[in-house]
């Protein structure tokens, strides 16, 4: 909680300031009531959750089912939906059902005690088609389970969770954004069979920079930033959030529990050699796409250059020939004959003859 969200949002109160400056000097300054998350490894070498594989590891674990849970309700508050009380980890494969299908591999996918599917795709660069991507991912889902003799109204519900590591909507600056079909003109959904969510992490750690964010009361908040403390594309890690996280872990058991398995995580050897791969992979694809781009401007200048000059030279042709014809033109006027013209001009017989039934 800030001074400044006190200030904004519920009016200066002296008693708010009060309070929050003691939650701070209780939970956030370095002293004998400071506690300390991670008692074995610096911020530095925690994992980024990211990358799907730290995500997965962390989220998809059936030892942090509690978590995951509590990190899917703080999302789907945002649409009314009735809270998950357990989930069931499926196999993330979604099979092939004609040859030449797609195979498609997904981040994590969960059936809720409700009956509700729920696939949660985080992804760290842009280099898919993420709407289409995800209305292809919930079409498969939604589709496979319908086998034969079963009836339409056995269909469950899909609920597709996109976790971006940059902005994809420019007409909005809201990080959460959620989507349903609705009728064109008077605006009545017509089903809740189908459900996406867009989550932009760029666009939420925009609005922590500028103060706007308030973790201690805001759930989805506190889980997004524990997502983005840790930056690895620019070899970062946010102090200033994890001070605000560690305030908040001394009352939140579960926040706390996050910690010390994130902690685990990131010291388990082979974990943390497969998390590097995938890492690796991730930063070699990304900077294979941004030297294509550079050379696809490049080659695009280049072209553009060529083209100026092509047309230059075109141009200077064109006057040439311009010129050629009105002097052939002048000397047929007076008399002079077919070939001498050709001869004199540089033209053809045809052009000269065709300049000649012209005049």
């Amino acid at each position: 909680m800030t001074l400044s969200y006190l200030i904004n949002e519920k009016g200066f109160n002296s008693s708010n300031i009060t309070r929050v400056m003691e939650e701070r000097n209780k939970y956030s300054k370095r002293g004998k009531k400071r506690t300390r998350l991670l008692r074995r490894i610096p911020l530095d070498q925690l994992m980024d959750l990211k990358i799907d594989y730290a995500f997965k590891q962390l989220f998809g674990n059936e030892k942090n089912k509690e978590i995951t849970v509590v990190f899917l309700n703080a999302i789907l508050q945002k649409t009314g939906r009735n809270r998950i009380k357990d989930i069931a980890f499926m196999n993330t494969e979604v099979n092939q059902e004609y040859v030449g299908d797609k195979q498609s591999r997904l981040d994590l996918l969960v059936i809720t005690s409700a009956g509700e599917q729920i696939n949660v795709e985080i992804q760290f660069t842009n280099q898919y088609d993420m709407i289409k991507r995800s209305i292809y991912y919930w079409s498969k889902m939604y589709s496979v389970p319908l086998g034969k003799g079963m009836a339409y109204k056995e269909l469950r519900p899909v609920i597709a969770i996109n976790i971006l590591n940059f902005s994809i909507f420019s007409q909005t600056e809201r990080f959460h954004t959620s989507y349903h079909l609705y009728e064109d003109e008077d605006q009545f959904k017509l089903t809740n069979e189908m459900e996406f969510h867009f989550i932009e992490m760029k666009k939420l750690m925009k609005d922590w920079k500028a103060d706007k964010l308030d973790p201690w009361n805001d759930v989805l908040a506190r889980w997004l930033l524990l997502l983005g403390m840790v930056d690895s594309r620019n070899d970062k890690v946010y102090e200033d959030i994890y001070r605000e996280l560690e305030g908040i872990a001394v009352k939140d058991e579960l926040m706390k529990e996050t910690f010390e398995n994130w902690e685990n995580l990131s010291m388990e050897r082979e974990q943390r050699e497969a998390y590097e791969g995938r890492l690796k992979r991730i930063m070699d694809e990304e900077a294979a796409k941004r030297e294509a781009e550079l050379r696809e401007q490049e080659a695009e200048r280049k072209g553009k250059r060529e083209g100026i000059q092509k047309g230059i030279q075109e141009g200077i042709q064109e006057g040439k020939q311009e010129e050629r014809e009105m002097i052939a033109r002048r000397l047929l006027e007076k008399g002079m004959g077919v070939k001498f013209v050709a001869d004199s001009t540089g033209l053809d017989v045809d052009k000269v003859n065709e300049i000649q039934r012209d005049i």
